[in-house]
């Protein structure tokens, strides 16, 4: 028994030494600690919303100590933008939000995200702001006069919705702000006058927290902070911690593709026509199939992306009145008119001034030129095609014309086309007499005499 415990006593004098370095491995926040960071580059639209949405519950299931968000964005989105501060204000793992490289900015969309973020940081020469929501704006931008001015005037339809989009961004903005302890006031001026600010005077104006010249540089100095998460206090501990950088995945890039404003236009097109196909040909199954996945694709494109529905209509408006200028030419009145209502509706089919969301002119005009060919001529010579009376096979034997090898009142032989035939008449036949055939039955012709006239 004695020997049993000096056994036990040794074993966990060995053991001892492990379980102890283990335990400062753990605690060490240099070696353990591991902080995500995610690129948001370019516009802010349905595929960076997926792929920071799955990417920071990914975060919080690693037990990362942030998520690090490198952001150089012209804006986006108003959605998209909505759906990212939702994620952020709700995860469990705290958001830095690194405006860089110089020369990089976080306008419109990106302010707001920023905002949003329990850390803001910017490197030397970037900026932020502009974040006014220009899509609401008519020519003139929005006019912030002062209270007395704007009881003078009767204010119109559409200035009262401007009025009212602009203050609901102003109170979403100032609620970010106040949550975070960033300066509220600018916010707002960020939002009425689209006013923008370096990386220096968002650091002395209270804006952001950090300036720092990389991510090394930043992680430094996001050591030891204390922030709220979800109302708690947390510490983060983040000096020496190993970067992961996730890029974006073949869905995320899937989606992008298929949100981008020229390819969900031109799926949305590709699918008309392969529809237009195979219903005029019906059984052709590849223009069918390949119409059906491309409307598909553009329907789900456009159920995510600002859509116009009033253009989605000219445009189909355009393409029926092209149709039926290859059915009943109009002399180019209906053409004409399907080309116009298919231009104006591919304008206006995405209206809204968000940089990235806009479909490139230069398409439009390609596109509609194509489509005014394809329908007037390729259909036209389609359908025209279909009008023309069958001349070879059993079909092309109805309404010809043949004769008679025999006597006969019901069954017998008639020549027709180089080719000897049975044939069935309910009237009596003579010998080298002209008959018409009028139908079929099997191999059996169904033919009536041809009465000649004489002068």
């Amino acid at each position: 028994m004695t020997m049993m415990r000096q056994a036990i006593f040794v074993f966990l004098m060995i053991l001892a030494p492990m379980l102890h370095a283990e335990t400062e491995d753990d605690i060490q926040p240099g070696k353990a600690a591991t902080v995500i960071q995610l690129e948001i580059n370019g516009a802010i639209g349905p595929a960076i919303t997926d792929y920071i949405s799955r990417n920071l519950d990914k975060a919080a299931e690693e037990g990362a100590v942030c998520v690090l968000f490198r952001m150089d964005t012209p804006g986006g989105l108003d959605t998209s933008m909505r759906d990212i501060i939702k994620k952020i204000i709700a995860s469990r793992v705290p958001v830095v939000t690194y405006v860089a490289p110089g020369g990089a900015r976080a306008a419109s969309a990106g302010t707001y995200i920023l905002y949003a973020s329990h850390v803001a940081a910017m490197a030397p020469g970037t900026n932020l702001g502009a974040a006014t929501p220009v899509q609401m704006l008519g020519p003139g931008g929005f006019d912030d006069k002062d209270d007395k001015d704007a009881k003078d005037e009767a204010p119109s339809a559409a200035s009262s919705m401007t009025h009212k989009i602009v203050n609901d961004a102003v109170a979403y903005i100032r609620g970010l702000a106040q949550m975070r302890g960033r300066n509220a006031d600018w916010a707002e001026q960020a939002v009425r006058a689209a006013v923008s600010i370096p990386a220096e005077e968002a650091l002395a104006k209270q804006v952001i927290e950090i300036i720092a010249t990389d991510q090394i540089d930043l992680l430094k100095q996001l050591h030891g902070r204390k922030i709220n998460v979800l109302g708690q206090d947390v510490t983060l501990l983040t000096d020496g911690a190993v970067i992961k950088r996730i890029d974006p995945d073949w869905r995320s890039e899937l989606l992008s593709v298929i949100t981008n404003p020229n390819i969900a236009y031109l799926l949305m097109l590709i699918g008309i026509y392969g529809l237009i196909l195979e219903f005029s040909n019906p059984g052709a199954i590849v223009p069918g199939t390949i119409g059906g996945i491309c409307l598909l694709l553009a329907l789900f494109a456009f159920q995510l992306l600002p859509i116009n529905y009033a253009g989605v209509a000219l445009i189909l408006l355009g393409i029926s009145l092209m149709v039926a200028e290859a059915f009943e030419p109009s002399f180019g009145i209906l053409g004409f008119g399907g080309l116009l209502a298919f231009i104006v509706g591919s304008v206006i089919l995405i209206d809204t001034d968000q940089p990235g969301f806009g479909i490139n002119p230069a398409i439009i005009g390609a596109v509609a030129l194509s489509s005014a060919a394809f329908f007037i001529l390729t259909l036209g010579l389609l359908f025209k095609s279909r009008q023309v009376p069958v001349v070879s096979g059993r079909e092309g034997l109805i309404g010809a014309t043949g004769m008679a090898l025999e006597d006969f009142a019901g069954i017998g032989m008639i020549h027709i086309h180089g080719e000897i035939w049975q044939a069935r008449s309910d009237s009596a036949i003579s010998k080298n007499q002209k008959v018409k055939v009028t139908g079929l039955d099997g191999l059996t012709l169904l033919v009536s005499p041809i009465k000649e006239e004489y002068k």
